[in-house]
């Protein structure tokens, strides 16, 4: 069982990441979102699951154990395969899977690619009384990215910033208030400028 790898990013591309640990290159399936957050030419360490099959030996990667903990519990309901478990975790965070089980909100599930009605409606039995211990922090850990935060990003970048302490600045934001993960670009912007102050040369801080 392989529960983590930890290594150099060769590439990215179509939700698969390359990941080199000594010497080999492990291909991970990973979220769009998550995908966005590696660099190649870093470091990278990532939660996985192996999946076995007859014909294939399959890596799914996470951010968090949270989310490999969902991911897993997705598993053991009928007719949901790894694609689409990794789906639902590219549309919903862990404590919004966590959410619409405990609402019985079958119309969160419904909206991923590949979940019909009726198995969206056995996600909610299946997995009733297995999520509601967790504790999920969605909101104080969310991407910087996500959102409006790749404009902020972006616009941050532009006026001098370096990508790495934009992202800092915005992850210090979103954490101090996390309900402005859906703010409009310009109030997370002037914010995480207030984090930054001013940048008085392109490419970084005075």
């Amino acid at each position: 069982m392989i529960s983590s790898v930890r290594g150099t990013v060769l590439s990215t591309r179509d939700g698969n990441v390359i990941i080199e640990v000594g010497g080999v290159g492990l291909a991970v399936q990973v979220t769009p979102e998550h995908e966005l957050a590696l660099r190649v030419g870093e470091p990278a360490f990532v939660h996985t699951s192996l999946i076995v099959r007859e014909d294939a030996l399959s890596l799914f990667g996470f951010e968090t154990s949270e989310q490999l903990e969902i991911f897993e519990l997705l598993l053991s309901v009928n007719g949901v395969g790894p694609k689409s478990a990794l789906g639902v975790l590219s549309t919903l965070g862990p404590g919004q899977v966590a959410a619409a089980v405990e609402n019985e909100d079958d119309k969160a599930f419904r909206a991923v690619s590949g979940i019909g009605p009726k198995t969206a409606k056995l996600i909610i039995l299946s997995l009733a009384g297995k999520v509601t211990s967790l504790a999920y922090e969605d909101d104080a850990n969310a991407s910087p990215r996500s959102g409006s935060g790749e404009d902020v990003i972006v616009a941050l970048t532009g006026l001098g910033w370096a990508e790495r302490d934009a992202e800092s600045a915005l992850t210090a934001v979103l954490t101090a208030q996390p309900d402005l993960a859906t703010a409009p670009v310009q109030t997370l912007l002037r914010l995480a400028l207030a984090q930054l102050g001013p940048a008085t040369s392109k490419g970084g801080r005075a």
